[in-house]
C-alpha cells in the first residue's frame, strides 16, 4: 500500500499538469474501482479547473472550481501516468519503462494544459470521489484523521500527548491513522530505528506523567521529518507496484535501514547487531534488537 511518500511524489508529478488546467474531458471507463463511482462522478468533474491539488495523509485532493473536491486513493496497484501532447509519456532522470496495459487504464483526465492524465490499476482497490468542499470534515473516509506528520502541527508534545494514556506498542500507535496521518509499515520501521526505539516500546513512554515529551518522543518526531523528506527526494520506495507520474521507479528503497534486511549486519555506527523480523499486528516488523530499546 502506498504511503505518504508515495502519495507526495506522485500528487508533485501531476501538479504541473493538473493544477490551474480545465478538466476537458473526463472518463469513467468501469462502472467501479474498489467503490462504484458516483452516478454523477464524470458530470462534476468535466469542465471544471483544477483550481489546487493537496494531499492528506494517502489521499490526493484536488480541488476544482466548483467548489467540490476530488479525492483519490490510489490503493494497492494504482498508478498515474501522464502522456504529453506528443503521445511520450513523462520521463525523468530515473526513468523505467512501466507497463501499458489499457485493460486497467480505468480513468482519463484531458486536460487543457494538453496532457492526458491515466489511472491504471490493475487489482482495483483504488477508489475516487467527488465531494462538496464543505461536507469534507463529515466525509467519513477522512473524518478522524490524525495530523500530518510533515505539517507545522505534529511535534514531540503533540505526539506525546497522542499517546499519554496508550498501553499499545509504539509501532501499533504509530500506524493509528488517528495518531498521525499517513504513515505505513516501511517508515514507521525505519523511523523507529533511526530513533533508536523498540517496535515493542509502550507508546505511553513517550509521555512524562504530566504529559509533557520525553527526549524518545523528540528522537522519534526527527525521525520521522528526515525518514519521510528523504523518501520524497528519491520518489518513494518501489517495492512492487509503485510508480512515479513519469513511470520512473523511487529507489528509496535502497537506502533502507531495516525494512527487508532481515538476517543482515545493522548500519548503525558501532552497533554490529543483526536486522530481525517479527509479527506485530498483522504486519512484519523489521529491527535490531541490540540498538533499539
Amino acid at each position: 500500500m502506498p504511503e505518504l511518500p508515495e502519495v507526495e511524489t506522485v500528487r508533485r508529478g501531476l501538479q504541473p499538469v493538473m493544477e490551474g488546467a480545465k478538466i476537458v474531458v473526463a472518463e469513467a471507463r468501469r462502472p467501479d474501482l474498489r467503490f462504484p463511482f458516483q452516478p454523477d462522478f464524470v458530470a462534476r468533474l468535466q469542465g471544471q479547473t483544477v483550481t489546487g491539488l493537496g494531499r492528506r495523509a494517502k489521499y490526493l485532493m484536488a480541488d476544482l472550481g466548483s467548489g467540490d473536491v476530488l479525492l483519490m486513493h490510489l490503493g494497492m496497484s494504482g498508478s498515474f501516468r501522464v502522456i504529453k501532447p506528443d503521445n511520450e509519456a513523462v520521463s525523468g532522470e530515473f526513468h523505467y519503462p512501466k507497463g501499458k496495459d489499457s485493460a486497467h487504464d480505468h480513468v482519463l483526465f484531458r486536460m487543457s494544459s494538453g496532457a492526458d492524465i491515466i489511472f491504471n490499476d490493475p487489482r482495483r482497490f483504488g477508489y475516487m470521489k467527488v465531494i462538496a468542499r464543505h461536507a469534507l470534515e463529515d466525509e467519513p473516509l477522512l473524518r478522524g484523521l490524525g495530523p500530518e506528520p510533515l505539517g507545522n502541527e505534529f511535534d514531540a508534545a503533540m505526539l506525546a500527548r497522542a499517546c499519554q494514556d496508550k498501553t499499545t506498542s509504539l509501532k501499533a500507535a504509530l500506524l493509528d491513522q488517528r495518531v498521525v496521518a499517513g504513515l505505513g509499515n516501511i517508515y514507521v520501521c525505519e523511523a523507529l530505528h533511526r530513533a533508536h526505539l523498540s517496535p515493542r516500546r509502550i507508546a505511553a513512554t513517550l509521555s512524562t506523567k504530566k504529559g509533557e515529551p520525553t527526549d524518545h518522543a523528540k528522537r522519534l518526531v526527527a525521525a520521522i521529518h528526515t525518514v519521510l523528506n528523504d523518501a520524497i527526494k528519491a520518489g518513494g520506495s518501489s517495492l512492487r507496484d509503485h510508480r512515479q507520474t513519469s513511470g520512473e521507479l523511487g529507489y528509496f528503497q535502497h537506502s533502507f535501514k531495516v525494512y527487508d534486511r532481515e538476517g543482515e549486519t545493522c548500519t548503525t555506527p558501532r552497533c554490529g547487531g543483526t536486522i530481525r523480523r517479527f509479527t506485530q499486528n498483522g504486519r512484519s516488523t523489521f529491527w535490531c534488537p541490540k540498538c533499539q530499546k
